[in-house]
């Protein structure tokens, strides 16, 4: 599938608000891109984004990234140190399980708020909010592109 049109069937404000929405409970962050080029490694490409939009400069380094390659018909779901190092593999494949059925139906947005969705619980369970504390949004919520 061409990005141009993966990305017209996605609706980014309802993407944009299941980030807020997840991000509002914890203290981690969330991040969504759309690889727009060919991707024969999605991993090795996510693992690239994920540097590039500053996703291992967090202060917990609890972000997790959603990198979807439309041409490829792939995508990866990476978590920062401090998440990964507390939820593991299988939340991971859990959460992708959950996306990969929506994609597969062509219910794109779908999927990736469900994701979104997993990826929140997780981060409320082991980066709640807390109280009096305010909570600095440290990376963009928007669905970035390349």
């Amino acid at each position: 599938m061409e990005p141009k049109d993966f990305l017209a069937q996605v609706d980014h404000p309802r993407i944009v608000n299941a980030i807020r929405d997840a991000e509002a409970r914890s203290r981690g962050e969330i991040r969504v891109h759309v690889a727009s080029h060919a991707v024969d490694d999605v991993l090795a490409e996510a693992q690239r984004r994920f540097v590039k939009l500053g996703m291992t400069a967090t202060a917990e380094r609890n972000g997790v990234l959603v990198y979807l390659a439309p041409r490829a018909q792939r995508f990866a779901i990476l978590g920062d140190r401090a998440i990964h190092e507390r939820c593991g593999d299988d939340f991971w494949r859990s959460a992708a399980d959950a996306m990969q059925a929506e994609l597969r139906a062509g219910r794109y947005t779908d999927g990736v708020v469900a994701a979104v969705a997993r990826i929140g619980d997780v981060l409320a369970q082991h980066f709640p909010r807390r109280a009096g504390d305010t909570d600095r949004n440290e990376l963009s919520d928007e669905v970035s592109e390349d």
